[in-house]
């Protein structure tokens, strides 16, 4: 299919109903697609929105385009759940549908209110010379799942480009805050913009936060804020930043600073650290995160990136959700983990040996003990010679993910590994998942993770290493997800 501009953005009342159960079909029975994570129904998702705690249940959104893996005509797509690892689909939420979100529904984020769940996000509006027009709406979503009263909240003002988007919704005593990734007309510089409201109605500029560093690219997408033991953590996506200020491999990484504190009338951190990159492997980006009224803080994201092609797009749906990570703090890094409710998912549980035929469907838990170096195989085929390759060095701390002879290639002028440092001299603690075309690595509880995508033979099971190694775990096979899908 050719997909022209026109072609992107038909209204979904001009699509057939056998056109999208053939690409739900293509999406479900595609030897590449996830099974214990979140994934497209159909088409194309990216970021995920709306992460919150309503009505007694965790909620999730994700921004869709149901049909091609092509960016055009977003909606939000919706998902709740009671253990945030098993979720039910609720269907199309968020439908473009007004003048403010013509061109689509794009990110945002959801906070309960006064027995609702208020929704904002960026409406992706052009006018008749395609001039984008970002407008932040507010809309309200009942306990029924039922999304009504969009309202245009504020645009934006003078002194930012089109590019004004993706706001996060937080609260502060009797204050609203609202904070939006934004380049400035001046200097094309990307910018947190910072807002606020008595009434959720009258929205007041307060002005760019000041995170400790001049220059963070030529914009910043997808900013959120959390408090974590007793810190702010703010979660960000900037694009074209210098690698002098913060190294990463990817096209745009996704990065952290922790503060003491942040000052929201002079839309300033307290004390900021350094940027730290969240995930150390291929393809995180737009994160979301929240604080549950449980007191955890939770964070999502999105296994894609930005202009960047995935092999699954031949096959009419790209992209995927990681598992839901559970936040805190240790020696000034961000720590994730997953949640235990993961662990429900296992199943068959056996003793890892020297070699294992795993499917591309389990999770391993291991510890390699100190003094070693070696390479450990993952989906791959009987001699080795295909597949995902972990290399370990304990004595000098150092695990490098290769990806270069995994299958169909991805995003080679990126780099083709990535690496996370630990302590050296020590034992390697690993909890590994892999999703059939998806690899997670928890290293040492969280310290550091590595999220990837990877297209490799579904035949290539093979779990082992490529030399003896000292070292002792276990392999579960995962259950897959079921969804209730409303269409």
């Amino acid at each position: 299919m050719e997909w022209t501009r026109e072609k992107r953005y038909l209204p979904y009342s001009k699509w057939d109903a056998d056109t999208l159960l053939h690409l739900q079909a293509q999406a479900a029975n595609s030897p590449y697609q996830m099974h214990y994570h979140l994934h497209p129904i159909s088409g194309l998702i990216n970021d995920p929105n709306g992460f919150s705690y309503f009505n007694g249940e965790y909620h999730l959104f994700y921004q869709s385009y149901p049909f091609g893996a092509v960016h055009g005509l977003k909606s939000w797509v919706h998902f709740k759940s009671s253990d945030l690892v098993n979720w039910e689909s609720l269907g199309l939420a968020v439908e473009p549908d007004t003048m403010a979100d013509s061109h689509g529904a794009y990110s945002g984020s959801a906070r309960e209110i006064d027995g609702k769940l208020f929704l904002m996000y960026t409406g992706n509006h052009r006018d008749e010379n395609w001039v984008r027009i970002p407008y932040q709406v507010g809309a309200w979503m009942d306990k029924n799942g039922k999304v009504a009263d969009k309202t245009i909240l504020f645009k934006n003002p003078d002194h930012i480009t089109e590019h004004f988007r993706d706001p996060q919704i937080l609260k502060q005593n009797d204050t609203y805050y609202a904070i939006l990734g934004a380049q400035d007309k001046a200097e094309k510089h990307g910018h947190i913009d910072v807002w606020k409201s008595k009434d959720l109605k009258n929205w007041e500029e307060l002005g760019f936060l000041d995170m400790g560093t001049d220059d963070l690219g030529y914009m910043i997408e997808c900013p959120n804020i959390v408090r974590v033991d007793g810190h702010v953590v703010v979660i960000f996506c900037p694009q074209g930043l210098d690698k002098k200020i913060a190294d990463y491999d990817d096209i745009y990484p996704n990065m952290y600073i922790i503060a003491d504190d942040i000052d929201f009338k002079n839309h300033k951190l307290i004390n900021p650290g350094k940027l730290h990159n969240l995930d150390k492997g291929f393809d995180v980006y737009a994160t979301q995160a929240f604080n549950a009224p449980n007191g955890k803080v939770y964070e999502i994201s999105w296994v894609g990136l930005p202009d960047t092609t995935y092999p699954t797009d031949n096959e009419n749906w790209a992209n995927c959700l990681s598992q839901v990570k559970k936040l805190s703090i240790k020696d000034g890094k961000l720590m994730q983990k997953p949640v235990s409710a993961m662990q429900e998912l296992r199943y068959n549980e056996k003793e890892i040996s020297d070699e294992n035929k795993a499917s591309q469907q389990y999770e391993a838990e291991l510890t390699i003990k100190a003094g070693q170096k070696g390479s450990l195989y993952l989906a791959a085929n009987d001699n080795l010679t295909s597949g995902l390759k972990l290399d370990f060095d304990t004595e000098n701390g150092t695990l490098i993910l290769d990806r270069s002879n995994a299958g169909q290639k991805v995003s080679v002028d990126y780099g083709e590994t990535r690496q996370a440092n630990f302590e050296a001299n020590t034992d390697l603690k690993l909890n590994i998942f892999i999703d059939h075309s998806l690899i997670e690595i928890f290293v040492n509880h969280g310290e550091e993770v590595l999220t990837g995508r990877y297209f490799a033979d579904q035949n290539n099971t093979k779990f082992a290493f490529a030399q003896k190694t000292h070292y002792n775990g276990k392999l579960w096979q995962m259950k897959t997800i079921l969804y209730i899908k409303v269409i």
